[in-house]
């Protein structure tokens, strides 16, 4: 069983298992049920930022432990204040070490945009996001049969909750193409060896049509790809391990935001 494969088989265990603790009856009375959500689309293309999606992430499968002890309410400001378009926050706690608490946390100190990152499979996901003050889903083709997948964008809707599709070929992309997605990104990791190869970005960028903003993720370690990725059609960039690994994420996202604000000031 491949990993992505065995935290699938995970996830649906661990919904029944939240159904029955936080019914859906509870999660609506949350304080951010009501709350009106934050386009993810427009701050990503606001001319002010940087298309930066920057994440909170603890640990992972192909990496192990990360940053453990980070400070989420500390980063995610930082990230913000050093020109990220928004945050996206792990809330896999098996996995990636991540929970619904991690992005309460964000949403509390900053009115950006936030996505849910996590493995969604049933509605359900997606109403505990709205509760959490998420403003954004994930969706995996990977993970989801096309209609179904077709079924969750359109119940995401329903919701006020933009949706990033991700995928990792070119027969994902075109199995999709009919779901209400928002925006569709595309994995650079491969989820069964997890070898990154950020050139699959650009490989199917032709295939990506023009009415959907386009999000480059993983792999993304210097200024100079975002550059040639944004002559591809990208204009989000979804950036994790790079930021983690230090002690201070957001001084490391400051950095790299300078360095690239540098880059396509000489380029001018």
């Amino acid at each position: 069983m491949d990993i992505l494969k065995e935290i699938i088989a995970s996830k649906y265990k661990e919904v029944v298992e939240r159904k029955a603790q936080y019914p859906v009856t509870v999660l609506e009375k949350s304080p951010y049920f009501e709350r009106p959500t934050v386009s993810l689309k427009e701050h990503i293309t606001r001319a002010d930022k940087t298309g930066i999606i920057a994440e909170i992430k603890r640990k992972s499968p192909s990496k192990g432990v990360i940053n453990p002890d980070v400070s989420v309410g500390r980063t995610s400001m930082g990230y913000i204040q050093a020109g990220a378009s928004a945050l996206s926050v792990l809330t896999d706690f098996t996995y990636f070490g991540g929970s619904s608490e991690d992005l309460i946390t964000a949403r509390k100190v900053n009115e950006c945009p936030i996505l849910r990152k996590d493995f969604t499979v049933d509605e359900y996901q997606i109403v505990e996001a709205k509760s959490i003050g998420a403003d954004a889903i994930l969706l995996i083709a990977a993970a989801l049969e096309p209609a179904r997948l077709k079924q969750l964008a359109t119940f995401a809707h329903t919701l006020s909750l933009e949706v990033l599709l991700e995928v990792h070929n070119r027969e994902e992309l075109e199995a999709n193409l009919d779901a209400p997605a928002d925006l569709i990104g595309v994995n650079n990791r491969n989820l069964k060896t997890f070898v990154t190869d950020v050139n699959l970005s650009e490989q199917l960028a032709p295939f990506i049509p023009d009415e959907y903003l386009k999000v480059s993720e993983s792999g993304i370690e210097n200024p100079h790809t975002i550059i040639k990725l944004k002559k591809q059609g990208y204009q989000g960039f979804l950036m994790g391990q790079n930021f983690m690994q230090h002690s201070r994420p957001e001084q490391a996202c400051q950095e790299f935001i300078d360095a690239l604000r540098k880059l396509e000031q000489a380029a001018l």
